[in-house]
């Protein structure tokens, strides 16, 4: 186990497709994880790490569209070696409507950037060496069971037939959509970013405005009227994408424009991608018998930036955490320290970046303030400091009172774009 992972309502609603049997050499465990990606498998493992019987059902073969970025600190909490990263980038530019760009180097250290297909795998396959039973399949239903527990109904994959598994408690971790936490927590919903994304091989270095060691964000209403656009390296191929809460809006066409202005219209496609993307915690992670969510379930992606991978498995090691002090106890109200942990953590992070993307994405002319924004260098520092620790920083106050009045003086237009 030595490379396994490092240290650590509403009632569920009673209808089926049809009654289910409950019989008796159904498998049992303590619990079951639904969803493979990030959350769930860092869920699953942690389970296992604790002595838990842990089945991980995950639908395999889909991979989430991402930027694929994940900080330092992501490296060091969860134990993932520097061999799963395809690319280390150096610094960002960020581009606004008009073009014009500021460069945001990272200074020391850098930003490791992974390809989710190989990412999830691994982190699917370290569920397993700490002791989970991973299993492809599709959720199907939850049905509780008088004596407490659930049996959760799924779907071979390549299979027709249903089949059931008892779990003392469930994790829901199958994304935005979570088809667990519309079971188990009738309402719970949130805005999403719809975001999509291509995959190209790499251009030669030096082509166009490529460079492999910058992640580039596109500010531009053409390209997202109120998310970005993004160039993402990830070593022998890059990331393309975009996203948006406004219905209708043509994201494939806003690729092409990006790959057309970035002279990477002929670069090779090798995938397409898209899915939702939460943009606000749920008010409630749990049901109050036996069932806690994670991850995009959870609604866990940071607003503004839409960084989910480091959130996601925090998510799952949260959701692990309080599902073993369930289980220990019996007591369900152990389900809520998951919520709980997370906003005390992050809570404050997440309502100021939702506050940035309310403001300044809304038209070009804020965009193009923002971006001006980005060329201070106290600005850069804080932001790079937040991202790589995941916190707030709080031991410059000088450096935060000169952001607040040259924030202030862009909002109320005393500052030249």
């Amino acid at each position: 186990m030595k490379d396994c992972l490092g240290s650590p309502a509403e009632p569920v609603s009673r209808a089926s497709p049809r009654p289910a049997q409950h019989r008796p050499d159904d498998e049992a465990f303590d619990a079951v994880v639904v969803g493979g990606g990030p959350a769930g498998a860092t869920a699953a493992a942690d389970l296992a790490r604790a002595g838990h019987s842990v089945l991980l059902l995950d639908r395999m073969g889909r991979i989430k569209p991402c930027g694929g970025a994940v900080p330092p600190r992501l490296m060091a909490d969860f134990a993932v070696p520097e061999s799963l990263l395809v690319a280390r980038i150096a610094g960002a530019r960020i581009v606004a409507p008009s073009a014009r760009s500021v460069d945001m180097p990272v200074g020391d250290g850098f930003v490791g950037m992974v390809d989710r297909e190989s990412f999830d795998e691994w982190l699917r396959d370290r569920a397993a060496r700490c002791g989970a039973e991973r299993r492809a399949g599709s959720f199907l239903r939850l049905e509780p069971l008088p004596e407490g527990g659930s049996l959760v109904w799924y779907r071979a994959k390549g299979g027709t037939e249903e089949r059931a598994v008892r779990a003392r408690v469930v994790v829901g971790a199958d994304g935005a959509r979570s088809a667990v936490a519309k079971q188990c927590l009738p309402g719970a919903t949130v805005p999403c970013v719809y975001a999509y994304h291509e995959i190209v091989r790499s251009p030669a270095p030096g082509t166009a405005a490529y460079d492999a060691t910058r992640c580039d964000v596109h500010y531009d209403g053409s390209l997202s009227p109120d998310f970005y656009a993004w160039i993402f390296p990830h070593g022998e191929t890059a990331s393309i994408g975009t996203g948006s809460m406004q219905k209708g809006f043509g994201l494939r066409a806003a690729i092409g424009e990006l790959r057309r202005k970035a002279g990477l219209e002929g670069a090779e496609t090798l995938r397409r991608e898209g899915a939702p993307i939460p943009l606000r915690p749920l008010r409630r992670w749990d049901d109050g018998r036996g069932v806690v969510l994670a991850g995009d379930a959870a609604g866990v992606v940071a607003p503004a930036s839409g960084e989910g991978i480091y959130y996601a498995m925090l998510g799952g090691r949260l959701a692990a955490d309080a599902a073993h002090g369930f289980l220990l106890s019996g007591d369900a109200r152990a389900l809520r320290r998951a919520r709980r942990r997370f906003m005390r953590l992050h809570g404050g992070v997440f309502w100021i970046l939702g506050i940035m993307q309310h403001y300044w994405y809304r038209d070009d002319g804020r965009r193009e303030r923002f971006v001006s924004i980005c060329r201070d260098r106290d600005v850069q520092q804080l932001t790079w400091d937040a991202y790589m620790n995941k916190e707030l920083v709080k031991a410059r106050p000088l450096a935060h009172a000169r952001i607040f009045f040259k924030n202030l003086a862009h909002l109320t237009g005393l500052a030249r774009a």
